[in-house]
């Protein structure tokens, strides 16, 4: 559910800070055509709302140390509120569990581990399976090269604007 109504200069600051997180807000308020006090009226009330989560930094860990990057998918042993509850508070404990997903589908879970090598990889399951988080199968996809990595979230697609194929978005022709 959406609770705040964005207009065409609140998705611009979104797109821009989804692009270019480092933009002062001096120049992301010139690029909007908004006066400083505006901007950060904007910014705070975005944040508020949970819309502009962080700003972050987006690091290429190929230039820092060697590591493997690894998805999972885990299909838990039991499909019970309490199981579901005590797996997703247990990933929190390993650092090396980036992002945890629950899906739909043939698996309960995806999870994105970041990590030295494989050997530390295994560890991490072994650490898992010994906690007892209520594993029944898991697969492991090994990531052999980044093709596409996440970009901006495209805001006017979702929000049925500026359609690559021209169109409206909402169904008329």
């Amino acid at each position: 559910m959406i609770g705040l109504k964005l207009d065409d200069r609140d998705l611009k600051i979104l797109s821009l800070l989804s692009q270019e997180g480092r933009l002062s807000k001096a120049d992301l308020a010139k690029r909007v055509n908004l006066s400083p006090t505006p901007l950060w009226e904007r910014l705070k009330r975005l944040e508020n709302a949970g819309i502009i989560r962080g700003y972050n930094a987006d690091i290429s860990l190929k230039g820092v140390a060697p590591h493997i990057e690894v998805f999972v998918t885990v299909e838990l042993e039991n499909h019970k509120a309490e199981s579901f509850q005590a797996f997703e508070r247990s990933m929190d404990r390993h650092e090396e569990i980036v992002a945890c997903w629950a899906v739909g589908g043939g698996f309960d879970y995806v999870l994105q581990v970041i990590t030295r090598d494989i050997d530390s990889y295994q560890r991490l399951i072994d650490t898992l399976l010994e906690g007892k988080v209520g594993f029944a199968r898991y697969y492991t996809y090994v990531v052999t090269k980044p093709v596409k990595l996440r970009g901006a979230p495209p805001l006017n697609f979702l929000l049925g604007r500026d359609l690559p194929d021209g169109s409206a978005g909402d169904g008329t022709e």
